[in-house]
């Protein structure tokens, strides 16, 4: 049995109680039964309530699940850009979602930050004329977080934009003003603790009307996973196609135990953690923040500047049945990246850090 625990970005560590959900899925067949089933209508129904409430979403939001975060992209430039999209790039992440829009044929405009770094919303105006706004408030490939005030200012500037955050390795971290943005998403790989291979896509009123807006124009907005097809499902708890009806269920059972904790909980035990792993990083003469502004770290996927390989450090954390992520992209042998999801406990985290301090230094 591998007991080791990974802090990588994600995948990354199991919620610790998936293996006995796992266990009851199997035992009750989810994985076999038909999502037009009143089975999987109790499957789906409890995921998506469960997360409305752990999210204290109001009730003009929808949630809807794909296979993945990447994919959500795609379906937001399909189903609410006719013309002009903006972006916030700061990162890898960030980039390739600007990037799919001028590949499904848009014209995107971007406000670039250097890998690392992050915006100062009151330097920013967005094109009056670009339809959509899509910040990353946890850049997962640098570790620059988006504070939710400065999110907010973006809707203080622009009303009529749409309003898109990728909160793909954060959530259910930020608490997120709801009023101030249109939809938010992410991927269960991360802080959500489960295997890869499902996305949610949490939408309100507005992005819904935009989709059939457009789509009465005669635009096409997609094919199976349009708003108007997957939304029409949802309402009875439905998805269009067959789905990764495991996960859905995990999710359901995972957001169960997370509820028993609170948001509340959820994210004073992060920043707990947080802030040991930044001590750490503060005094080591191996590691270095690889965020210089303290105010736009992030709580979840906290990146260090390191002098060691990534590889080495691996290699001292093998008998002590840990590992942490390599840095992305450019950065892999330059940087280290620590998960700090809801699935590390605080014990956890302080056997990282002790094992770190004796053996890397």
């Amino acid at each position: 049995m591998n007991n080791k625990i990974y802090f990588t970005p994600g995948p990354s560590e199991l919620y610790p109680t998936v293996r006995q959900h796992m266990i009851t899925a199997l035992d009750e067949k989810i994985g076999v039964i038909s999502h037009r089933s009143k089975k999987f209508e109790e499957v789906y129904k409890t995921a998506s309530d469960n997360l409305k409430t752990l999210l204290e979403l109001p009730s003009n939001y929808e949630v809807l699940f794909l296979a993945s975060a990447t994919e959500i992209w795609e379906r937001i430039i399909q189903n609410c850009v006719e013309k002009k999209s903006f972006h916030c790039v700061n990162g890898s992440f960030s980039k390739r979602f600007y990037e799919f829009a001028g590949e499904l044929g848009r014209e995107a405009y971007k406000e670039e930050a250097a890998f690392g770094k992050g915006f100062y919303p009151a330097n920013i105006t967005v094109p009056a004329d670009a339809e959509i706004i899509c910040l990353t408030h946890n850049e997962t490939s640098s570790g620059v977080s988006m504070p939710v005030e400065d999110i907010n200012q973006f809707r203080e500037k622009n009303k009529e934009a749409l309003i898109f955050v990728d909160a793909v390795s954060s959530l259910p971290y930020p608490k997120f003003d709801w009023t101030k943005i249109d939809s938010a998403f992410f991927s269960v790989q991360k802080c959500f603790g489960l295997p890869a291979g499902l996305g949610v896509w949490i939408l309100n009123d507005r992005v819904i009307a935009k989709s059939k807006a457009l789509l009465a124009k005669g635009q096409s907005i997609g094919t199976y996973h349009t708003i108007p097809s997957m939304l029409e499902k949802a309402k009875v708890n439905q998805t269009p196609e067959t789905p990764n009806a495991i996960n859905i269920f995990l999710l359901g059972k995972v957001t169960t135990d997370m509820l028993q904790i609170s948001a509340d909980g959820i994210r004073k035990q992060t920043e707990e953690k947080a802030a040991l792993i930044n001590k750490y990083i503060e005094s080591s003469k191996v590691f270095s923040f690889g965020v210089e502004d303290a105010r736009l770290r992030s709580m979840t996927t906290i990146v260090a500047n390191t002098t060691i390989l990534p590889g080495d450090i691996n290699k001292a954390l093998e008998p002590f049945d840990m590992a942490v992520g390599a840095g992305y992209g450019s950065k892999k042998e330059t940087q280290i990246r620590i998960a700090n999801f809801p699935a590390h406990s605080l014990e956890q985290v302080q056997k990282l850090v002790k094992t770190l301090q004796e053996k890397i230094g």
